[in-house]
């Protein structure tokens, strides 16, 4: 439980959020408010600590009138071996948005955290606290901290688990709610995060690690595999270790990359991710992935003059790999453009950097997850090194296919600012123009031999087929590329419509506001669903969740509401500031009196079962 480094840390970066306040004798004056005396803390806050059973410790604070104590800020630890300290149970707060820290629950008059506490009858310990609050007359005070000295009493057990175990039923028999006991359950990510905030730091980012290796085969992590593989194919005289340390670069460089702007995002609210989502960025480096798969077929010296294509394959060059900078910036590149995914962990990790202020044990936790999508990364590139085929015919069919799979790459990162239906033409052309490659419609190789000709010829017909079926969808008004020809018997463009769900755009805070009241007017509960053209996530739940008949059904009776973030302006940060979110897919429900059920908030993909048992729970 002790943490000396990161307290300092805690302290000296939560002082310097308070300076401002502290620095300006007359702020009263300076907000425009009454001039006022504001009280000392241990006036403002009153705190006392005791046994209040044999196995539980009542910490409790009277707070003054118009004062309160943030519930994140809170810290208990214990001094010595003495005795061991169960899990805090919390009361239920108010929800206050707070200048600095955002969306926070507060206590005001009263605050008592039960405290399981275990440990040999008589011995005597010290109950360290910390804890942090502020005046709505506008004064934020510096965090504060306590020490008791407490005997434990004749009637303990010295069994933590015992102990916790009484503490929690007496919560639940009294009818509080808190954060680890109770009937509610909590949100996953308000679940890691609490993971991340009370956990043995090691099983943490082992459990990180593990989270990470979930999201390898998802929208985050897939499009960097060509990526990778291409910059090892692409090497003249690959080895095996030298393909390990192209591939140990490039996740690195990825690591690094997501955990800095991770702790920035939590830190200033600002997602570095977003900045990179622009029309203008997307546009240059798919263009970038376009000009490196046509390095991969070798056709430069068809089409570019020669003064071209010096400069073209010098950049190529550059790019492949040839020297580990070229490739620490793949990686950094791909890290920010190729998958921005806000996910459960992710946005757990974000809470304890933004709610806490404290980097460190958030940024540990945000790197283990990098490096978990970045294992499959290392072994696949490191197996490139071994088992790529050397310079020849095998070669040639080899980085051609890379040469697709980045073509790929590009059109999805074209998918997030075009619209559908210019997606899916390009998807069909790549699929058309890749089956005349793999030899569709060459003349048909001799019955002796040619084996692997006629595979190919088999699999070009296939895909010429596929990327013919999406040309005749759009033409009949379906834009889909799993399924093209899928419910055009149903009336085309109109059976499209259909699938989306009916949701009412707002922009702001008021609009939300408004069309809160509105609904709790009709008795209705309400859907808010976050959505950005550049967010991948937003679109696989349209595609596969949205369209699901039992969610459409478990929302039936639901005010749905959209807000597009895409533009990311001013009106955009501030509603998802309203809800302490880093970016979309983010699903927020409110119950018929227009009250958030944080419980059931849902950030990241989430599969139409589970999704409409969730949306089930608020009728």
């Amino acid at each position: 439980m002790k943490h000396p480094l990161t307290a300092r840390l805690l302290t000296f970066l939560l002082a310097l959020v308070a300076l401002p306040a502290l620095a300006v004798p007359n702020l009263s004056k300076v907000l425009g408010q009454d001039d006022e005396e504001f009280l000392p803390p241990d006036e403002a806050f009153v705190f006392r600590a005791d046994f209040s059973d044999d196995h539980t410790v009542r910490a409790q604070w009277v707070i003054a009138d118009d004062y309160y104590l943030y519930q994140q800020q809170f810290r208990v630890e214990i001094e010595g071996e003495a005795a061991e300290l169960g899990e805090i149970a919390f009361p239920e707060g108010k929800i206050h948005t707070d200048e600095y820290f955002g969306e926070q629950e507060v206590y005001y008059q009263d605050a008592t955290l039960h405290v399981p506490v275990a440990g040999t009858p008589g011995e005597t310990f010290q109950l360290s606290v910390r804890y942090q609050g502020c005046a709505d007359a506008g004064l934020c005070y510096p965090p504060q901290f306590k020490t008791v000295e407490l005997t434990i009493p004749d009637g303990n057990t010295g069994d933590i688990a015992t102990a916790t175990q009484e503490v929690q039923q007496f919560i639940s028999s009294a009818g509080t709610s808190t954060s680890s006991a109770g009937n509610v359950q909590m949100p996953e990510q308000d679940r890691l995060a609490d993971m991340i905030r009370s956990g043995n730091i090691a099983w943490v980012m082992l459990a990180f690690v593990g989270f990470g290796l979930l999201l390898t085969f998802t929208p985050c992590v897939l499009p960097m595999v060509p990526i990778l593989s291409s910059i090892i194919v692409g090497q003249k005289d690959i080895t095996t270790r030298k393909a390990f340390v192209l591939s140990l670069v490039y996740v690195l460089a990825m690591a690094f990359t997501y955990t800095i702007a991770g702790v920035l995002a939590g830190l200033f609210g600002a997602n570095l991710q977003v900045a990179f989502q622009d029309p203008v960025v997307l546009s240059v480096f798919a263009a970038i992935f376009v000009l490196l798969s046509l390095s991969m077929f070798g056709f430069y010296e068809l089409q570019v003059p020669a003064s071209w294509q010096a400069k073209l394959s010098q950049l190529s060059s550059k790019q492949e790999g040839g020297t580990l900078p070229g490739v620490a910036v793949m990686g950094f590149l791909s890290a920010l453009i190729v998958g921005p995914c806000i996910t459960a962990p992710l946005t757990g990790a974000l809470i304890v950097i933004g709610q806490s202020g404290d980097p460190v044990r958030g940024g540990l936790a945000l790197f283990a997850l990098s490096i978990g999508m970045g294992i499959p990364l290392l072994l696949i590139g490191t197996g490139f090194g071994k088992f790529v085929p050397k310079a020849g015919g095998w070669m040639d069919a080899v980085k051609g296919v890379f040469g697709v799979m980045l073509i790929g790459v590009a059109i999805y990162l074209l998918e997030r600012i075009v619209p559908g239906w210019v997606n899916v033409a390009m998807w069909a052309a790549l699929a058309i123009v890749s089956a005349v490659y793999m030899g569709a419609f060459a003349q048909p190789p001799s019955s002796s031999g040619g084996g692997w000709q006629k595979l190919w010829k088999g699999l070009g017909l296939i895909v010429f087929i596929w990327g013919l079926a999406m040309l005749v969808g759009l033409a009949m008004g379906r834009a889909s590329i799993f399924t093209p020809l899928k419910g055009l018997s149903g009336g085309g463009s109109a059976a499209v419509e259909e699938e989306h769900l009916p949701f009412k755009m707002i922009k702001s805070v008021d609009d939300l506001e408004r069309e809160l009241a509105a609904a709790s007017e009709m008795n209705k509960p309400v859907m808010l669903d976050f959505y950005a053209d550049w967010c991948i996530s937003c679109k696989e739940m349209e595609k596969y969740t949205f369209t699901d008949p039992a969610v459409r059904q478990a929302l039936s009776n639901y005010v749905l509401l959209q807000a597009d973030v895409t533009a990311n302006d001013e009106k955009d940060q501030a509603l998802l500031d309203r809800f302490g979110l880093y970016g979309p897919p983010g699903i927020i429900f409110f119950s018929r009196d227009a009250e958030e059920q944080r419980n059931l908030r849902v950030v990241g993909y989430m599969p139409p079962e589970e999704f409409a048992a969730i949306a089930q729970q608020n009728q």
